[in-house]
């Protein structure tokens, strides 16, 4: 039976340790992205990926907000990154709490990014009026 506390393993994570610690080849874990931009606007998306993780691939369409030159159809970019770094964050603070053996009845996270364009960007782009 393993040890799992609010949905963390703690068993899987000691065995990561100790197998780290033998070799720390085994701490590498490679991400492989291909990707392909689409040129056809009926599609609703402007760049396709698929990415695959032990079970399984998944999938992803994205598209840049109207504001950036897209359609807004789908979660953009910086979405994406927003939301992985709050993942990785939830998970190593729920994964030391485990850890410590505190259980939790409920964590909500809630996070605001505001994304300021730089004017000096856009401005070589030549996309807006200088001034």
């Amino acid at each position: 039976m393993s040890n799992l506390i609010n949905n963390i393993d703690l068993d899987k994570i000691q065995k990561t340790i100790e197998s780290g610690q033998k070799d720390s080849q085994f701490l590498k874990k490679p991400i492989k992205l291909e990707g392909e931009w689409n040129f056809d606007t009926q599609k609703g998306y402007q760049f396709k990926t698929e990415l695959a993780y032990e079970k399984g691939k998944e999938v992803i369409e994205i598209d840049s907000p109207s504001f950036l030159g897209g359609g807004g159809n789908r979660l953009g970019p910086m979405g994406y990154c927003v939301a992985g770094i709050a993942s990785c964050f939830i998970t190593t603070f729920v994964s030391i709490l485990s850890s410590h053996g505190i259980k939790l009845n409920k964590l909500r996270y809630m996070q605001n990014v505001t994304l300021i364009l730089p004017k000096h960007l856009i401005f070589q782009m030549n996309l807006l009026p200088k001034g």
